[in-house]
C-alpha cells in the first residue's frame, strides 16, 4: 500500500498548512508549477517527491523534473503532466499520451480547479488537485491525499485552506 499526497500549482508556496496535511503520506506527487527550484527542493526534503514541471516553471525546475511521468505503483499505471484537461476536453498532447500509455490514473494541474472525474470512455480516473499556492484566480487552496493498494485507489481526502497565507 502507498499513501500519496497530491499537489499542484504551489507557485513558490510550501507552508505549514500543506506540511501538516501531507505529514502522514509516504510520498508527494506534484503536477507542475512548483514556482521555483527552492520550493521543489523543500518538498523533496520533506517527503519523497515525484513531479513534473509546469508552464510557469523556469529552466532550473525543468532540468530537475520532466515534462511527463509514467510509472506503475501497486498495480496501477499512472500518467502525470501539468497541462492535461478533462474527459471530453483533453489537451492534445495529453490525449496522445493517454492513448499511448492507457493509464489507470491521469494526473494534471494547471487549471487551479480541483476535479476528480472517472472517464468511462478511456477507463481512466482523471485527477486535478487544484492549486496549493496563492497565485492565480482560485479562492481556496486545495490538495489531495489517497491510498493506492492492489490496483485500487481509496480513502481520498481533500485539504482546503484560505488562499491567504
Amino acid at each position: 500500500m502507498a499513501y500519496i499526497g497530491l499537489i499542484s500549482d504551489t507557485h513558490g508556496v510550501f507552508d505549514d498548512k500543506l506540511r501538516k496535511f501531507l505529514e502522514p503520506v509516504d510520498e508527494i506527487w506534484h503536477a507542475g508549477d512548483f514556482g521555483n527550484i527552492e520550493t521543489a527542493d523543500a518538498i523533496a526534503a520533506f517527503k519523497p517527491l515525484r513531479g513534473v514541471y509546469g508552464n510557469c516553471d523556469d529552466h532550473t525546475v525543468r532540468l530537475a523534473h520532466p515534462y511527463t511521468q509514467f510509472f506503475e505503483m501497486e498495480g496501477m499505471r499512472i500518467l502525470m503532466m501539468h497541462i492535461g484537461g478533462y474527459p471530453g476536453r483533453y489537451d492534445f498532447k495529453a490525449f496522445q499520451l493517454i492513448n499511448a500509455h492507457l493509464p489507470d490514473i491521469f494526473i494534471c494541474g494547471h487549471s487551479h480547479i480541483l476535479k476528480v472525474i472517472n472517464d468511462t470512455k478511456y477507463r481512466v480516473l482523471t485527477i486535478n488537485p487544484g492549486a496549493a499556492g496563492i497565485q492565480g484566480f482560485h479562492n481556496v487552496r486545495t490538495a489531495l491525499r489517497f491510498r493506492i493498494e492492489n490496483g485500487t485507489i481509496k480513502d481520498m481526502e481533500v485539504g482546503e485552506w484560505e488562499r491567504k497565507l
